[in-house]
């Protein structure tokens, strides 16, 4: 998920708590600012800090003046071979094209399992936000294709793609079947994404703000790994006892702009009703039932209709 919906879920958690929602109508809003802080803690420590911190072994820097697929996917070859000849790790980091403040050239890497191979391509231009640029149309590339050798094991997705910003990183793991795991940006939902370190932020902030604050951050913190474990990177759910990412469930993708709204959009009312709930101005037919017809039932609908008709 995205950060602002990590946010709106950490608000919502820290409302669903009793005493919440009534400090918040009163002024206080100490537990809601809580929720959406701790609810955004896991990324923060990761984006902002780990990565920075985490060294690589190869670095591929495409030349935006003579864009060549064959030396990605030669570099990935190498490191391959690398890592399966040392039976260590090698990790690879991979640059974005940048041709203008406001102007990337994207290009793909996806490995193919049942051909040993990886394949690289070359894309559209995009803008920073991720959007093609209009009359910009990069010249035709040819895909270059180069062999592993050794088969792969499929930590994530088998394609990537690099755009904008700052360019992923690959850790090829050896595996004990003779194997290669190429491990998508492995500083990521690590020793951040516990379940067990969001029991300490929650000792933590029981300690400075008291018990109620404890259990607002501890459940904002762990709705957000949890949250994360929906798709398919998956968490290193119980750091320190456990030293590896385990698999996501694969039901949603965490940088897909419905299910972000979805999740913003939920929270929203969620907060609602428990606002609702402690309000003196409440009316008799309004209920639970009411609200999920109004509130998620027809703006559902709504969103699906305005989808078939951009679709079509």
């Amino acid at each position: 998920m995205k950060g602002i919906a990590h946010f709106s879920m950490g608000v919502a958690a820290a409302a669903c708590f009793p005493g919440t929602a009534e400090a918040g109508a009163d002024g206080n809003p100490l537990y809601f600012l809580l929720g959406g802080v701790f609810g955004l803690l896991p990324d923060t420590f990761d984006f902002k800090f780990y990565r920075f911190f985490y060294r690589h072994d190869v670095e591929v820097t495409p030349d935006p003046r003579d864009p060549d697929a064959g030396l990605i996917a030669d570099a990935l070859a190498q490191a391959f071979a690398q890592a399966h000849g040392s039976g260590r790790p090698v990790r690879v980091k991979l640059n974005t094209i940048r041709h203008g403040a406001d102007l990337w050239e994207r290009y793909s890497v996806r490995f193919d399992v049942s051909e040993r191979a990886v394949h690289v391509c070359y894309g559209r231009f995009v803008d920073t936000g991720g959007s093609p640029v209009p009359g910009r149309t990069p010249a035709a590339r040819p895909e270059a294709t180069a062999r592993l050798p050794c088969d792969i094991k499929l930590d994530y997705r088998a394609e990537t793609i690099v755009d904008i910003f700052d360019g992923p990183l690959f850790e090829l793991r050896p595996t004990c079947d003779g194997r290669v795991a190429p491990v998508f940006i492995p500083w990521h939902r690590q020793w951040s994404h516990s379940l067990v370190l969001a029991l300490a932020a929650g000792l933590l902030a029981a300690a400075v703000f008291g018990p109620l604050a404890g259990l607002v951050a501890a459940g904002a913190y762990a709705l957000h790994v949890v949250a994360d474990q929906l798709g398919f990177m998956g968490s290193n759910l119980w750091f320190p006892f456990q030293r590896e990412r385990k698999p996501g469930l694969g039901l949603v993708q965490s940088a897909h702009p419905a299910w972000n709204l979805f999740a913003v959009w939920l929270s929203g009312v969620i907060v609602f009703w428990n606002l609702y709930c402690i309000s003196p101005f409440r009316v008799g037919y309004f209920n639970i039932v009411t609200l999920c017809f109004y509130a998620l039932a027809l703006p559902a609908g709504a969103y699906a209709l305005l989808r078939r008709w951009a679709r079509s």
